[in-house]
């Protein structure tokens, strides 16, 4: 038998060990993952220290039993009543159901404008925000002074901020329709007292309060590791391809985050609604779902119609919730998933 040989049939068997370590391995840890883990008993510190946690726990699950799982049970009964809080409650079973979907107007009047508000507000501030948070992360001085003044206004109640765009957006005297006509546009929007401009108008309103976002946003970029920059202007990478294949990618998890937290607050806008409603908004431009829950219950006193509602806006809002996580195993990458 020729050396060349020798040294192939080597290979092979070195090639072939090494091949049964591997399956070997995987079987051990494939066993190890299948057998339960022994809880360890705690210490005496950490028993102490769990009681204490479930003591600290305890005011906040109180107020879940009886402020809000007791409340929220109760609804579920009311929203099959017919009460007004004044006479006893008469069951009405799915009737408040039915009124709702079949003889109340301005419930899909609601609907509408609810949905209108998420198509054009989410995909807005998230854009915004992000576009503010990447020039806030650049390297310059005075920037904190800059990121403390973008957060600033989102530290202000919505009801002082509706008031103050009433003003802002007033078609004869505000201030937006004074400049607009000062750069030469004669007719300009009438804004909340347009059925065409209520809505865009609101979401303009928004853009005041988008520090809170960016924070977010700024806290994502400054979490991606700077290795993979440098790595990247080593291979030749501009800035566009950095941004797409790098900072979009690791900024994946905080824009999920962003996306449902933002649909959640399109689904409850109600303050600065409720002002604008009072403040010259044309009616039903500004009828949010919420607007519409409140008008029914507390000041119709429909209580069982109101609770119907309700019921209703928490299961389309769990329906939306749901598919966005369910999408989100798509297009949200998470750093520690990237050995699997």
């Amino acid at each position: 038998m020729s050396d060349r040989r020798v040294g192939f049939i080597r290979v092979l068997d070195c090639i072939s060990i090494q091949k049964w370590r591997m399956t070997m391995q995987q079987a051990l840890s494939s066993i190890e993952r299948r057998q339960p883990r022994v809880k360890a008993a705690l210490s005496t510190l950490e028993k102490k220290e769990e009681r204490a946690a479930y003591l600290f726990l305890l005011p906040w699950l109180i107020g879940l039993v009886f402020l809000m799982a007791g409340p929220i049970i109760a609804s579920v009964f009311i929203s099959l009543m017919k009460w007004n809080f004044v006479t006893p409650p008469i069951w009405v079973g799915l009737g408040n159901y039915q009124r709702m979907f079949f003889d109340d107007p301005d419930f899909y009047r609601s609907m509408s404008v609810t949905l209108r508000y998420t198509l054009m507000s989410v995909p807005l501030y998230m854009v915004v925000g992000l576009a503010l948070a990447l020039l806030l992360n650049r390297k310059l001085r005075g920037m904190n002074f800059f990121r403390t003044i973008l957060f600033m206004p989102s530290v202000i109640a919505g009801t002082a901020v509706a008031v103050l765009w009433s003003m802002l957006l007033n078609p004869d005297v505000g201030v937006v329709n004074q400049v607009l006509r000062f750069i030469g546009i004669a007719n300009p929007p009438r804004w909340l007292s347009s059925n065409e401009w209520a809505l865009p108008a609101y979401v303009l309103m928004g853009l005041w309060s988008i520090g809170g976002g960016v924070i977010i946003y700024l806290a994502g970029l400054q979490n991606i590791p700077p290795h993979l920059y440098e790595a990247a202007e080593i291979d030749g990478a501009n800035s566009i391809q950095k941004f797409l294949f790098i900072t979009l990618p690791m900024l994946t998890p905080t824009i999920f985050f962003t996306l449902i937290t933002s649909l959640i607050g399109s689904f409850q806008v109600f303050d600065g609604a409720y002002v604008l409603n009072g403040r010259g908004a044309r009616r039903g431009a500004l009828l949010f779902y919420l607007l519409h829950l409140y008008n029914e219950g507390f000041r119709g006193a429909r209580f069982g119609y109101a609770s119907a509602m309700a019921w209703v806006l928490v299961i389309l809002a769990a329906v939306v919730i749901v598919i966005t996580f369910r999408t989100s195993e798509r297009w949200v990458y998470y750093e520690a998933d990237s050995g699997r």
